[in-house]
C-alpha cells in the first residue's frame, strides 16, 4: 500500500510513492495461468468433499432490496444501472456487459427478489433460477461464474437469502444447492488472493469467512479466511478508510460487502475480528465524504450518483454512525459543508495503476449542492455511461469533463489508449484551514508542468453561512516554458436542469436552479462564454446539461481567473 509524506492537518505534499490497484504484467499472466487450472482434473479432485446438510445460522441481509425490481425479477427481467438483462441469462448464452453479468451470476439481485412479498410467492422463481444455474454452472467450473469475487458475493447471498432457494422439499435438489456451495468455497479457499486489488480481492475474502461461519466445521477454514480478508483490506485501504482506487463507486459496495459480512458475525453471535471493525469504522466515514446535499454520490473516477437512497441504506447496514470524514489526504477528497452548501474537492494525485479502466484525470475539480439540488458537477459515469459510443464515454475521462482549469486543451494526467493513466499529476499541494468561520481550500498540482512550464494553483474559500464560494485559478511558471502563449480554460459544469443566462457586460451569469433558487457567478481575468455540457445520472443515462467556460491565454509570468458564487436570496 502507497504511502504519502506530509501529512499534517493544515496541509503539506500528497505525493504518489509507487502504485497501487493494478496488476503487472507479470501478475496478469500469472492470474490467467491459475484460471487455465480451473478446468483440470487436479482442480476437480480438490473441490470434492463432503456437503453440509444444512447451514449452521442464516444471517439477515442489513439491506433492504428494491421491491419494485424485485416484480421485474419475477417478471423475467433483472434491472442494472439504466440497462435491462433477462433473467434467463443465468444459464444461456446472452451477451451482456461485465457489470451485468457479475451482477447476474453474483445472485445479489436476489436481495430485491425478497423485498417483494412473502416467500412463497417469490421462492418459485428463485428456485426456478437456481435450477438452471446449477445444471448451466454448477458441475463446470467457468470464468465469470466461477471468477473468485463473483462467488464470494453469490456466498453472501445464498446464505443471507437461504430461506428463498432452500424452501423447497425435494432433497435432492437441497442436496445440489449445499453441495455446490461446499464446491464454491473450497474453489475460493484457493485462488481468493488471485481477484484484483481491492472490492474484488475482499469481496472474495468476505466468502471465505462466510462459508467459514455457516459451514459446519469451518474452523480451520474461518482463520485462514479472516487473515486472508485483513490482508486484502491493508493493501486496498489507505488509513484513512478510503480505497487506493479513489473511486467512490468502489468505496459504496466496500461499505456493503463489509456489513453484509457484519451480518455473518452477528448471526452466529461471535464479534467482528478487530481488523473487520476497524475497516467498517473508517470506511464509512470516508464514503460520506464523497456525498452531497442529495445523499448521493460526487461523480469521480467515472462512476455516478447512484440510485437514491443506496448509499443511505449501506450506511444504515453498516450501523457506523459518523460524520464525513473533512480532511482525507490519503483517500484525497476534501469535504466542505457551510449551511446548506456542500462541497467535494478531488485534492490528491489520480490513482496511478499500470491498468485502471475508468480513473480520470480531474485533480482539482469540484462538485457543489445547495441543499439537495446539484450546481456544480463532473461529467461523470466512464465506467457506467450507456447508450454512448465508447470514444464519447472516453471523454468523460478527460480534465475538460470535470469543474477545474484545463491547459491547452490537454489533460492534467495523460489517458493512454489502453485506459492506463499515465504521466501527469504527481504531487499536490494542500492546505486547508479555517478564516474566521470559512472555511479555505488552497491546492497546487504539477500536472502541467513537464509540458507547459505551469503549476495550476486553485485557491477556494466557502463563507461560513455557505452562501458565497470564492474562488481563484492561477497558472504558475515552474520548470522550462515549452510556448509562448497557450491557451486555458475553466469550466463549471451546470447540475441538471440548471439554467444558465449571461448579464449585460459578460462576466457574469445567473444560475437558477430547479427550485427556483438563483445563485450568480462573476469572474475576472477570461472571457466567459455558455456551452453545451453532458451529466451521467444515478443510472448511467446522458443528461443535456450547461457549462460555464471562462477561456483565456497565458501570459509569460503566468495568469490568474478569479470568481465568485454568490446565493442570491
Amino acid at each position: 500500500m502507497r504511502r504519502r509524506k506530509g501529512d499534517g492537518l493544515a496541509g503539506g505534499p500528497i505525493r504518489l510513492e509507487g502504485l497501487g490497484g493494478g496488476m503487472s504484467l507479470s501478475e496478469r499472466f500469472s492470474g490467467g495461468l491459475h484460471k487455465l487450472t480451473w478446468r483440470t482434473p487436479l482442480h476437480a479432485l480438490r473441490l470434492r468433499g463432503r456437503f453440509p446438510l444444512k447451514l449452521t445460522a442464516v444471517p439477515e441481509d442489513p439491506i433492504r432490496g428494491d421491491d419494485r425490481i424485485g416484480r421485474s425479477i419475477l417478471n423475467g427481467q433483472v434491472p442494472l444501472d439504466g440497462l435491462v438483462a433477462p433473467l434467463s441469462a443465468l444459464f444461456d448464452d446472452t451477451q451482456l456487459s461485465k457489470p451485468m453479468t457479475a451482477h447476474l451470476q453474483s445472485f445479489a439481485w436476489l436481495r430485491d427478489l425478497a423485498a417483494v412479498g412473502h416467500y412463497s410467492e417469490v421462492a418459485p422463481a428463485a428456485e426456478a433460477a437456481m435450477r438452471g444455474w446449477l445444471d448451466k454452472h454448477g458441475k463446470h467450473v467457468s470464468d465469470t461464474a466461477w471468477r473468485p469475487d463473483v462467488w464470494g458475493r453469490r456466498i453472501l447471498a445464498w446464505t443471507a437469502h437461504a430461506p428463498l432457494i432452500l424452501s423447497s422439499e425435494d432433497e435432492t435438489y437441497r442436496s445440489a444447492v449445499l453441495n455446490t456451495l461446499a464446491r464454491g468455497a473450497r474453489h475460493i479457499d484457493r485462488c481468493a488472493d488471485k481477484a484484483p486489488q481491492g472490492v474484488p480481492r475482499i469481496a472474495a475474502w468476505a466468502g471465505v469467512v462466510t462459508a467459514g461461519l455457516l459451514i459446519p466445521g469451518g474452523e480451520k477454514r474461518l482463520q485462514q479466511g479472516e487473515a486472508g480478508l485483513a490482508r486484502a483490506m491493508a493493501v486496498s485501504m489507505y488509513d484513512d478508510g478510503g480505497l487506493a482506487n479513489r473511486s467512490p463507486a468502489s468505496q459504496l459496495e466496500l461499505v456493503e460487502v463489509l456489513a453484509q459480512l457484519g451480518a455473518v458475525y452477528e448471526a452466529v453471535a461471535r464479534p467482528l475480528p478487530e481488523p473487520l471493525a476497524n475497516a467498517l469504522a473508517t470506511a464509512v466515514p470516508a464514503l460520506l465524504s464523497v456525498t452531497l446535499g442529495d445523499d448521493g454520490l460526487s461523480s469521480w473516477q467515472g462512476g455516478t450518483p447512484m440510485t437514491p437512497g443506496r448509499v443511505v441504506a449501506a450506511v444504515a447496514a453498516s450501523r457506523i454512525r459518523t460524520r464525513p470524514l473533512r480532511h482525507a489526504r490519503d483517500w484525497g477528497y476534501q469535504h466542505v459543508h457551510q449551511g446548506q452548501t456542500r462541497l467535494v474537492i478531488d485534492a490528491a494525485p489520480p490513482p496511478i495503476a499500470r491498468l485502471t479502466a475508468g480513473s480520470c484525470a480531474s485533480t482539482l475539480a469540484f462538485e457543489m449542492t445547495d441543499g439537495p439540488h446539484r450546481l456544480i458537477v463532473n461529467c461523470g459515469g466512464a465506467r457506467l455511461a450507456t447508450g454512448l459510443p465508447a470514444e464519447f464515454a472516453a471523454a468523460l475521462r478527460t480534465t475538460a469533463a470535470h469543474s477545474t482549469l484545463i491547459l491547452a486543451d490537454s489533460n492534467s494526467t495523460a489517458i493512454h489508449a489502453d485506459g492506463a493513466l499515465g504521466r501527469g499529476v504527481s504531487e499536490v499541494e494542500m492546505d486547508r484551514r479555517d478564516v474566521d468561520g470559512a472555511i479555505r481550500i488552497d491546492s497546487t498540482h504539477d500536472g502541467y508542468v513537464r509540458r507547459f512550464g505551469f503549476k495550476h494553483r486553485r485557491q477556494l474559500q466557502l463563507s461560513a453561512d455557505g452562501r458565497e464560494l470564492h474562488g481563484d485559478d492561477l497558472l504558475l511558471p515552474a520548470g522550462k516554458r515549452r510556448a509562448a502563449v497557450v491557451d486555458f480554460a475553466v469550466r463549471f459544469h451546470l447540475g441538471p436542469g440548471v439554467e444558465a443566462s449571461t448579464t449585460a457586460d459578460g462576466q457574469g451569469a445567473l444560475l437558477r436552479l430547479m427550485s427556483g433558487q438563483l445563485w450568480q457567478f462573476r469572474c475576472r481575468g477570461g472571457t466567459l462564454a455558455i456551452e453545451e455540457s453532458l451529466w451521467i445520472d444515478g443510472l448511467g443515462r446522458p443528461v443535456g446539461t450547461r457549462q460555464l467556460v471562462v477561456s483565456g491565454e497565458t501570459a509569460l509570468s503566468g495568469t490568474g481567473v478569479t470568481w465568485l458564487l454568490r446565493r442570491a436570496s
